[in-house]
């Protein structure tokens, strides 16, 4: 059981990685861009991949009408997150070592694992709901006013995950580092519940 308290931190701490790297990442290619433009989403606020790309994509939204990009006081989750990480964190590594000296069951690995895997779900689907927000609360006064074929206004939701073209850009959104490193964490917390799970079935020594 001690090899998997142990695993168990490990996988919480991966966790904090998120304050230093981007959860996600979304990029704007066209040709008028060689050097395409890229916004890297932290969960405490959103930068630019180069110094003026920021500047630059709200420059281009300007002209049909899409908001500015949202500074970290502009949204609650700029706020809320970071806490949740924090607290998932603790709450991890306190299951961890509680585990680590046998004073708990190993199926408190598999709860954690729970318990953020349906916070996860619940932030993308927050992410995708503010990336429609974003992409359809247009300006009825903006510059250009664009429509679908069946005269609708077009919209320009940057995509969830993968690739979309919008208009004359290619963007692609993806994970980043930080998001990688929650996977591993998580993927960390399943081999402890695993190992764990192999302890409490052999009633041996690790």
């Amino acid at each position: 059981m001690k090899k998997a308290g142990i695993v168990m931190v490990l996988g919480s701490l991966l966790l904090l990685g998120l304050f230093k790297f981007p959860l996600w990442n979304i990029m704007l290619g066209a040709p008028q861009y060689p050097d395409p433009l890229g916004m890297d989403i932290y969960i405490q606020g959103i930068e630019g991949v180069e110094e003026f790309d920021l500047q630059n994509i709200d420059g281009l939204n300007h002209y049909i009408g899409m908001k500015t990009i949202p500074k970290p006081e502009d949204m609650w989750e700029f706020t809320v997150f970071p806490k949740v990480i924090i607290g998932m964190v603790i709450l991890g590594v306190a299951i961890g070592l509680l585990g680590f000296f046998e004073k708990i069951s190993y199926k408190y690995f598999l709860g954690w694992f729970v318990l953020m895997s349906v916070l996860g779900i619940l932030g993308m689907y927050d992410f995708n709901n503010w990336l429609t927000e974003y992409g359809s609360d247009l300006d009825p006064h903006a510059i250009l006013k664009l429509k679908n074929p069946d005269g609708t206004p077009m919209t320009y939701k940057p995509p969830l995950f993968g690739h979309q073209k919008l208009l004359n850009f290619d963007v692609t959104s993806l994970p980043h580092i930080g998001g990688y490193l929650m996977f591993v964490g998580m993927s960390l917390t399943l081999v402890a519940f695993w190992l764990g799970r192999r302890f409490s079935l052999n009633n041996t020594g690790e």
